[in-house]
């Protein structure tokens, strides 16, 4: 019968593979839009207003608000463990102020070698639900399988174009890499709000915050750009905030299971199989797809295993 962590694994690869599915539903709509940021927002937008439609119907999601907010007033949850969301709009940020510049692959290397790096330092101090996980060579090693695997992955892909984005040349990778580090932390306080309030209330929070930061930025582009010339009819392009919705909440309830570290590690991996079984649904997988997305996988393996090895420290 399959354990709690074996769960965690199971559920991480999930994500991951609704992270895929959702970044190439976004990506579409941000093409047709000819503007990231604005299909960013319109993602976590239908997120959000899905999700307080199930809130308004169902009083057991209601009384997991009730839950956040009376541990904020009693002090037992931080007001900053409700700010995760922050970190999703700043990597759609970092998305839409480098890719142009530095190209797809640069970016992806940069946020998975920021998050996996992050993660270490996140189950070191204990930020998720699942206590504190030391430092050992096996979770250095993991970490570094995973960041290979990544850079495996990404060496065929798209190269940066010659646009001029205004952010300084030694931001380009910064930015990408700071994202990285949210993602980790990111993931550490929705799972603490997770546990106090349910993953659904976690998720709630983590939209609404990342829509809030979305439009502030998006005013700025409003007054430079102007909104997009059109907007597309085709109800798929629509679905990505769903997707973010489901995978938001299985990682507020996946983290307590496997710490962020292992929850990053399968969440790639789901992410580079299904990118991959896309891609030969396209007639377009290759042989190096293969290879990383099996370097990625050992990583999991490694990590596990040194998961099992060192228990995380409850207190």
């Amino acid at each position: 019968m399959i354990g709690r962590r074996g769960l965690g694994l199971v559920f991480g690869f999930c994500i991951g593979a609704g992270v895929a599915v959702q970044g190439r539903i976004n990506g579409a709509l941000g093409a047709r839009l000819a503007d990231g940021i604005a299909a960013a927002t319109i993602s976590f937008g239908t997120g959000l207003i899905a999700l307080l439609i199930a809130f308004a119907v169902s009083p057991a999601l209601r009384a997991g608000v009730t839950k956040v907010r009376n541990a904020v007033l009693d002090g037992n949850l931080p007001r900053w463990q409700l700010l995760g969301g922050l970190c999703g709009a700043f990597f759609v940020a970092a998305q839409g102020l480098t890719i142009a510049a530095i190209g797809v692959t640069a970016f992806t290397v940069a946020v998975v070698a920021g998050q996996l790096a992050s993660s270490l330092m996140v189950d070191r101090l204990g930020l998720a639900p699942n206590g504190r996980t030391p430092v050992t060579p096996w979770r250095i090693g993991a970490a570094a399988l995973g960041i290979t695997g990544v850079v495996l992955s990404a060496g065929g892909g798209s190269a940066p174009t010659a646009a001029t984005t205004g952010v300084p040349d030694y931001l380009l990778i910064v930015l990408p890499a700071l994202a990285g580090i949210g993602l980790a932390w990111q993931q550490a306080v929705n799972g603490r709000v997770g546990a106090t309030g349910g993953p659904f209330t976690a998720t709630l929070i983590n939209f609404a915050v990342g829509l809030t930061a979305l439009l502030l930025f998006d005013l700025y582009t409003l007054f430079t750009t102007g909104l997009p010339a059109d907007f597309p009819t085709d109800p798929w392009l629509y679905t990505g905030g769903l997707i973010g919705v489901a995978f938001i909440a299985l990682a507020a309830v996946t983290v307590g299971m496997t710490g962020v570290l292992l929850l990053g590690l399968t969440s790639v991996a789901g992410q580079l199989v299904a990118a991959a079984l896309l891609d030969a649904a396209d007639g377009k997988l290759s042989l190096t797809a293969i290879v990383s997305c099996g370097i990625v996988l050992c990583a999991v393996v490694v990590a596990s295993g040194a998961g099992r090895s060192a228990p995380p420290d409850q207190a």
